[in-house]
């Protein structure tokens, strides 16, 4: 690393806490570049259709633990 990078480092790294992690998220959110034009309208959109479709009975959700067993210990849901 470039020393004057360093010392920015070293500094960044002396403050306090909650201030490095407000610098932590935004030297992340510098890596994004600018959002797409239009997500945030696309995103609007996908989450009324998925309400109107939980709120219609067409869906159905599962509590977190089932969700978090099907993912991670890859059994299928009970009574499926």
């Amino acid at each position: 690393m470039d020393p004057a990078h360093q010392h920015i480092v070293d500094a960044a790294l002396k403050l306090p806490l909650a201030a490095r992690g407000a610098l932590a998220a935004i030297s992340i959110e510098s890596l994004d570049g600018p959002p797409d034009r239009g997500a945030e309208e696309a995103w609007r959109i996908e989450i009324e259709r998925r309400m109107r479709e939980t709120d219609e009975g067409l869906v159905m959700s599962i509590p977190w633990e089932e969700a978090e067993r099907i993912i991670f210990d890859d059994k299928p849901p009970a009574g499926h």
